[in-house]
C-alpha cells in the first residue's frame, strides 16, 4: 500500500496497526511525500495506474485487470486532483444505487482490489483455515 501524502485522513503507525489487525505484518506500506515522489519511487512497477473515482469512464467490473496494475483511490470527500486523472490509464468506476452519494473510500478501495486480485489470479490458493 502507498500512501501519497497529503493524507486526508490521520495515518500514524498506531492506527494502522489497530485497522490491519492480523495483516499488518503482511503489508508493506510505503509513504510518499508528493505525486511527484510516487511516480518516481524506483519500487513502483511499469504497470498501467488505474484510478477509481466517482468521474469514472467504465464500470470496474467491465475492465481487463493486469497483473502489476496500480489502484488509486483519491480523498474521500474530494476525489482525486486533476493531475492524477491525467495520468490515469483509466478512470473506473463502482456503481451504487440510485440515490446514494458514495461508497466509503475503504469499501471501495475493498470492492476494486477484490475484482482485479480475482482476474489475475491473485487470491491465495485453497481453504482458508484458522
Amino acid at each position: 500500500m502507498d500512501i501519497i501524502e497529503p493524507c486526508a485522513f490521520p495515518l500514524s503507525e498506531r492506527s494502522l496497526r489497530r485497522t490491519a489487525l492480523d495483516y499488518g505484518p503482511l503489508a508493506l506500506v510505503r509513504r510518499h511525500a508528493s505525486w511527484t515522489d510516487f511516480l518516481s519511487d524506483p519500487a513502483r512497477t511499469d504497470g498501467r495506474l488505474l484510478l477509481f473515482t466517482t468521474r469514472g469512464a467504465q464500470n470496474f467490473t467491465d475492465f481487463a485487470f493486469q497483473p502489476g496494475d496500480t489502484l488509486l483511490m483519491g480523498q474521500e470527500s474530494a476525489g482525486a486532483p486533476e493531475h492524477v486523472h491525467a495520468a490515469a490509464q483509466a478512470r473506473l468506476i463502482v456503481p451504487i444505487a440510485p440515490g446514494a452519494r458514495s461508497l466509503n473510500l475503504v469499501t471501495a478501495a475493498a470492492i476494486g482490489l477484490a475484482e482485479a486480485l480475482r482476474q489475475t489470479g491473485g487470491f491465495p490458493a485453497g481453504p482458508q483455515t484458522r
